[in-house]
């Protein structure tokens, strides 16, 4: 499929070329790297492999398209592996912009996570090392999907060489995996069944290393919705009235009260999306969306204390609590040791992309901007990380809820600049171009030689799953999920809508 920002086939051969003789290729020759790894490591290290997904990575870069509307992101992978003899399913979980391409045929069945959505209000041009919006307010990648969802791609279309070439026995499975950012779609993937019979799941993220870990990390969490209708009036006569925007406020003031009682893991985050039309005329009807994120062991206590911060707004402004609506509910992370040990085997094997003189000049002019340290590019690759001693809460990924299904664990891989901030504009625009090129090729390294491990290595697998298995029977699963809840389809819709075409005019106008 034809870019429509670049054009110029000779400058991507060009930098093409410059990639290849970045990608630490000398140490697949070694005579202890099985022949069906060789290959797609060696078929991954060709020039025109790097510049094929590099051009798909930066054109879902240039979409930027928010959770559950990646229409066109989720078009150009599918579309991509179906041409190359993978079976796709789209529209899986009842989700249009949810995939899953397979290939390969038996046992065993090994999954790559793939996510393409981009963040609200992070518009900036790529491989500038200053904030420079392409639209103003319009979204960015400040979290690397494009890359991510590229690498897992890339991974499998290496895996398909091998089982072509060697007739290996197995299936290799691409669940491309809509708005991870507000963590929607694998706690419905899971209930649709799409993992039953896998085996084992790489997931990846973008970074500024090359690694991987294990164990329980980040915080289960609780999306939701919280609707009060009122009875309007007059901003002149308000006695007569219910204002439901004051139900809200009051929940608020509650849970704002409620932090100093609540464990040190949690983290509580809300923003009202409908407060009213006009301050002369009492809302009749308001809606505050929550995080409510803690621990598996303590999550549900802690929404119930929030469900009940919600009902003392109703009381106290006589209002109706109208709605609540959860969006999605998720578990922790819990990454399988088994697993990662194996993917730090591969990591040791791919090596760190080497950085050109110019990559490292723009990650310094990045980091001077930052005021953080003038490094410029990694150099090492990272050593095997255990779970923390201490749990302290923190962030959330709805690939908690696959790791508590299927074995699973990350590789995160290089290309964004040291220093560059997560959901920031540094991010975005380091996410684009020959580093994102370099990084995503390293990570699908990695990804495409640990399946082939799994392919031919029986034992290995039967210890990641005996692993997972006596964790699973101390900790059995059970979806935080109602029976009732449905994916919001029309999630970032009117954004989209709104700031699709001045990204389009902007991209006609620059090419």
């Amino acid at each position: 499929m034809k870019s429509k920002i670049f054009k110029n086939s000779i400058l991507y051969f060009m930098a093409a070329s410059v990639l290849f003789w970045g990608l630490n290729v000398q140490v697949f020759a070694g005579s202890k790297v099985a022949k069906e790894k060789k290959l797609v490591l060696e078929w991954l290290s060709q020039p025109q492999v790097v510049e094929k997904f590099g051009k798909i990575s930066d054109t879902i870069w240039s979409y930027a398209e928010l959770g559950m509307q990646e229409f066109k992101s989720s078009k150009l992978l599918a579309d991509t592996l179906e041409e190359a003899g993978f079976t796709v399913e789209r529209g899986a979980a009842g989700m249009p912009t949810c995939f899953v391409a397979s290939y390969g045929s038996g046992k065993p069945v090994i999954g790559i996570l793939g996510e393409y959505d981009a963040l609200p209000m992070l518009s900036q041009k790529g491989r500038v090392p200053k904030q420079d919006p392409v639209v103003e307010g319009a979204p960015g990648h400040g979290c690397g999907h494009n890359t991510m969802c590229t690498a897992a791609a890339a991974a499998a279309f290496a895996v398909k060489e091998a089982i072509d070439k060697y007739n290996l026995e197995g299936t290799v499975k691409v669940f491309g995996s809509p708005a991870e950012e507000t963590l929607i779609s694998r706690p419905y993937m899971v209930r649709a069944g799409l993992f039953d019979e896998v085996d084992a799941v790489i997931d990846n993220h973008s970074s500024s290393t090359l690694g991987t870990g294990y164990g329980k990390g980040g915080n289960a969490m609780y999306s939701v919705i919280f609707t009060f209708k009122g009875r309007t009036s007059h901003g002149a006569s308000p006695w007569s009235a219910r204002s439901a925007l004051d139900a809200v406020d009051i929940m608020n003031v509650a849970t704002n009260f409620l932090r100093e009682h609540l464990f040190y893991t949690y983290r509580m985050h809300y923003v009202i999306i409908e407060g009213g039309e006009a301050p002369n005329v009492v809302p009749d009807k308001a809606s505050v969306w929550y995080f409510v994120r803690n621990s598996d062991e303590r999550v549900e206590e802690m929404y119930e204390k929030v469900i009940n911060c919600a009902k003392a707004g109703a009381l106290a402004t006589g209002t109706e609590l109208a709605e609540v609506k959860i969006l999605s509910a998720i578990h922790q992370r819990n990454a399988n040791k088994g697993l990662a040990e194996l993917l730090q085997q591969n990591i040791e094997i791919v090596g760190m992309p080497e950085w050109t003189e110019e990559e490292n000049a723009y990650a310094k002019a990045l980091q001077k901007e930052l005021g953080k340290p003038e490094k410029g590019m990694p150099t090492k690759t990272g050593k095997l990380r255990g779970p923390s001693p201490v749990f302290v809460g923190g962030g959330s990924s709805d690939v908690g809820e696959v790791t508590r299904v299927v074995p699973t664990t990350t590789v995160v891989f290089p290309g964004r600049v040291p220093g560059g901030i997560s959901h920031h504009w540094s991010a975005v625009a380091s996410n684009y171009g020959s580093t994102a090129w370099k990084g995503l090729n390293a990570g699908a390294k990695v990804m495409a030689a640990t399946v082939i491990d799994l392919f031919k290595n029986p034992k290995e697998l039967k210890k990641i799953k005996e692993e997972f298995d006596a964790y699973e029977k101390e900790h059995p699963y059970k979806s935080f999920l109602p029976e009732d809840a449905k994916p919001p389809l029309d999630l970032n819709k009117e954004l989209m809508e709104k700031y699709l075409p001045l990204m389009k005019k902007y991209y006609l106008e620059n090419k």
